[in-house]
């Protein structure tokens, strides 16, 4: 297949699964294979680029509002709360993605590990599906959880809206809370992953494109998704049971 046919269909397939939970990581691993393309770095970084500035878009209000409080210190303010909430929750993965990642590099385009990260998120899809009572404010240690879950992400296959709506569903977040704040965690984390992978480098002006793809295509899917899909937590059983599926086909593609 053409190249410049393969990278727009690597684009358009990173715009749409990156604000679902099936792992957009997992999916590039899976398209690159399959139409024989690898950008390097620099196109994954330009197109995960494309997909967070989506929900600087689409969250700007919001966005706006926790960093204009947090610097007036308006610490009594709900959207100042959910900006301490919001920090606390990306410092684990944060963490450990920093300190452990040459191991999560090292793993990236193996299709085995993929195929088990598709299966832990199908199994958190599964479970969170379900209704279970959890009583309590969602405050400081929960996030903290929900940051915790999010680490799982770091694995390719694992879904990082996955892991972390999962888990604040459980931990007593109702569908749309859940789904906003999974989505406001993906800005550090994302942010701070292509800085890393940048470095002292600037973005070659030809992957512009490829930003400009998953940027558009992003937008339109988190809107979707945000407003249709992840309105109920009984549709997650659906997306995971896509996810066990594509851990199977690729667990049995691996073996034999």
């Amino acid at each position: 297949m053409n190249n410049l046919i393969a990278a727009l269909i690597i684009a358009v397939v990173q715009g749409i699964t990156e604000w679902i939970p099936v792992s957009s990581s997992g999916h590039l691993v899976i398209f690159e294979k399959l139409l024989g393309y690898s950008g390097g770095m620099m196109f994954d970084v330009a197109l995960h680029f494309g997909t967070l500035m989506a929900v600087f878009v689409y969250f700007g209000k919001e966005i706006t509002d926790i960093i204009e409080d947090l610097l007036k210190g308006r610490w009594e303010s709900k959207n100042a709360k959910l900006g301490l909430l919001l920090i606390i929750a990306t410092l684990p993965a944060a963490i450990v993605g920093f300190l452990l990642r040459n191991v999560f590099e090292s793993v990236f385009g193996s299709l085995g590990v993929t195929a088990l990260g598709f299966g832990v998120t199908g199994l958190f899809l599964f479970i969170a599906s379900l209704r279970f009572r959890s009583g309590g404010k969602f405050g400081i240690g929960k996030s903290f959880l929900v940051g915790c879950a999010q680490i799982f992400s770091l694995f390719p296959g694992v879904s990082r809206s996955g892991a972390t709506i999962s888990s604040g569903l459980l931990l007593g977040l109702n569908e749309k809370d859940a789904v906003k704040f999974s989505f406001l965690m993906s800005i550090p984390i994302i942010f701070g992953a292509n800085i890393l992978a940048i470095g002292s480098k600037t973005l070659p002006s030809e992957l512009i494109w490829a930003a400009m793809i998953s940027f558009f295509v992003g937008l339109l899917s988190l809107h979707f998704v945000y407003t249709y899909i992840l309105t109920t937590r009984k549709n997650l059983r659906w997306f995971g049971l896509y996810a066990l599926l594509l851990a199977l086909v690729i667990g049995v593609f691996v073996l034999f």
